[in-house]
């Protein structure tokens, strides 16, 4: 636990932006949800939170995006997730807390970004992340113990593997919506937000 005179931690994120969008029939990143790409949607919610950023993709345009919202582009071609994982955290200088956030999870809010952070404060010891109604997703917060961890998962897997392997250790927040859950895998997955976000 932290006390008041404890020093802020330093928060940094990565987003996961590297999906070749086979189901959904091309490159999803950069579909339209409300007038802008669905990625941009998340450099929009993590803009002000993180003392950095790092996005990690194959898509030069999602990486030109990245650069036009101040946040490093990790760009690559390497097959595997974990791979991608890897790189993310490698391109980070030096933070206290490393957040995983998915580039086709558009609606997340900042006030469930904000929650995240405050609790790590709260409880550094402990990964964080988002729920709703008690099924648990993205985005995960981990802190400084997991880091080696993300940095050498077995092949093919992401961060919640991690989080899988410490059920310990794992806290929850509340999300206020489902929607915020909500990720993207086919023009079906699209057209369901878009009617959300039109009612």
């Amino acid at each position: 636990m932290t006390s008041p005179t404890d020093k802020p931690l330093s928060h940094a994120c990565i987003i996961m932006a590297s999906g070749s969008g086979t189901r959904f029939g091309g490159n999803k990143l950069m579909a339209n949800l409300a007038g802008m790409p669905l990625v941009e949607h998340v450099l929009r919610a993590t803009e002000g939170h993180f003392a950095e950023r790092a996005v990690v993709t194959r898509h030069a345009d999602v990486a030109q995006l990245a650069r036009k919202a101040s946040a490093r582009a990790v760009v690559h071609d390497l097959p595997l997730r974990n791979e991608a994982v890897a790189l993310g955290m490698d391109a980070l200088t030096c933070c206290d807390t490393v957040t995983f956030f998915q580039g086709d999870q558009p609606l997340v809010a900042a006030r469930t970004i904000d929650a995240l952070l405050a609790a790590a404060e709260r409880d550094p010891g402990c990964i964080w992340r988002a729920s709703f109604r008690g099924q648990p997703g993205a985005p995960v917060l981990f802190p400084t113990w997991a880091f080696d961890e993300l940095r050498h998962l077995p092949p093919g897997k992401g961060g919640g593997y991690v989080a899988k392997a410490h059920p310990e250790r794992v806290r929850t927040v509340e999300a206020a919506s489902p929607w915020e859950l909500f990720d993207i895998d086919t023009t079906d997955d699209l057209r369901k937000l878009q009617d959300h976000i039109a009612r």
